[in-house]
């Protein structure tokens, strides 16, 4: 019997159809020849460098395929597929995230708590970022927060970096003297000012542990204005609300906004982050820039802070962990990691990778990276952090003591029932 050309072919296109179907299914199981896992990326500017290390583990692991996922707003998008079951073979965290301790203590992370490779971060630096005694993320790069300076002009001015509060006071006092701004602020990304706060509480305390002592484990409405430390916060804020103390509209400048304030040299100082330094980098490459952390009213005991930056965890329900551990395995060496500093050059915690540190421009805030003047931000023992963001910009706009003091009271109490 002879098929029509029409059925001949609707019957090719169910066999074909078919045999499509048995392939899907086959890679999804792992009987095909190459796997692939899924790597969800949250360090977009790093996006390009990541892909490069990937090309180069595949092409010595040539049956795993590594898919770079970059996608805006990640840190809301992973939260959507974490909840959806739909959870990507390896996920870069930041491991002092309120999220990696819930997911981690909800079982949708893997433990990688007896995993060899960990032998190859400093430190012991995985084990600051424990859950119940559980390493459920790998911290291959750390952050650091402090200040970026313009150092052509500060050579050109005969200024110095500031070793003291006193010492950051007269710079500052002195860079208005001769015209120039002294900061560049972001006041629209409230989130860039969160390290600035940290550390004004911390350095005043003594510490981490003793500013969450003050704010987050306090009594319920236990944060008072009149408290000494609170006074001392609040006279570190006041540094930034001083008359021509930051650029003109900071109250709208973004984050990019203020990267290129500071570039073009119309603002002398920069509060931000380790991650801005390959922006600084784009916007103006012979720009000449070095670092300084958070001054203390004592000389030596300046703080910077951070966390784990380029931090990997593996999903406890992925098809693939023994890829994702090959892959895990592959970034704790020097070869990847090299290739990922030469571009970021935030502090690594791969034992191996050779560090500029003595003419990086970081090296005002990497040189204390690991240490005990490394803190971890305070969050890391905090439910949220997006309210800490608005009410330290609220108060830059409008100095009000007492609207400070009550936000951070109505912030800290519902946090304060879990206790330590």
């Amino acid at each position: 019997m002879k098929l029509s050309k029409t059925k001949w072919l609707l019957a090719t296109g169910l066999v074909f159809g078919l045999f499509s179907l048995i392939a899907c299914d086959n890679s999804k199981t792992g009987t095909s020849d190459k796997v692939t896992i899924e790597y969800f990326n949250q360090k977009k500017e790093m996006s390009q460098v990541i892909q490069d290390i990937a090309k180069d583990f595949e092409a010595e692991n040539p049956k795993i395929h590594v898919d770079v996922i970059d996608v805006p707003n990640a840190g809301e998008v992973i939260k959507t597929r974490v909840l959806a079951g739909d959870v990507p073979d390896v996920i870069n965290l930041y491991p002092q995230s309120i999220e990696l301790r819930e997911w981690a203590q909800a079982g949708y992370l893997e433990d990688l708590t007896n995993e060899p490779y960990l032998e190859n971060i400093k430190n012991d630096y995985a084990k600051r970022f424990a859950v119940n005694d559980k390493v459920y993320s790998l911290p291959l790069t750390a952050n650091v927060y402090g200040f970026y300076y313009n150092k052509t002009a500060f050579d050109q001015m005969n200024l110095s970096a500031p070793k003291t509060w006193s010492d950051f006071q007269n710079l500052t006092a002195t860079i208005e003297k001769q015209g120039k701004v002294p900061f560049a602020i972001a006041g629209a990304e409230g989130w860039t000012l969160n390290g600035y706060h940290q550390l004004a509480l911390a350095t005043v305390a003594g510490g981490g542990k003793e500013a969450n002592d003050i704010w987050r484990f306090s009594k319920v409405n236990g944060i008072s204005a009149d408290a000494p430390n609170m006074k001392n916060d609040f006279n570190r804020l006041e540094l930034l609300r001083q008359s021509g103390a930051m650029q003109q509209n900071w109250q709208g400048a973004g984050y990019n906004d203020t990267v290129v304030t500071f570039t073009k040299g119309d603002a002398l100082i920069m509060p931000n982050g380790s991650w801005a330094m390959p922006m600084i980098n784009s916007q103006n490459p012979d720009f000449e820039v070095a670092t300084f952390p958070f001054p203390a009213d004592k000389e030596g005991k300046s703080l910077t802070i951070g966390a784990g930056d380029l931090a990997l965890s593996i999903s406890a329900t992925s098809d693939h962990k023994k890829e994702a551990r090959q892959f895990i395995k592959y970034m704790t060496t020097p070869k990847a990691m090299q290739k990922y500093y030469d571009v970021d050059g935030s502090p690594c915690a791969v034992k191996g990778v050779i560090e500029h540190n003595t003419d990086s421009p970081l090296s005002g805030l990497t040189e204390l990276a690991f240490t005990d003047r490394h803190l971890v931000w305070l969050a890391k023992d905090w439910n949220s952090e997006n309210d800490f963001y608005t009410l330290t910009t609220n108060y830059l706009h409008n100095g009000n003591k007492k609207m400070m003091v009550d936000a951070l009271n109505a912030f800290f109490n519902p946090m304060k029932a879990d206790g330590k």
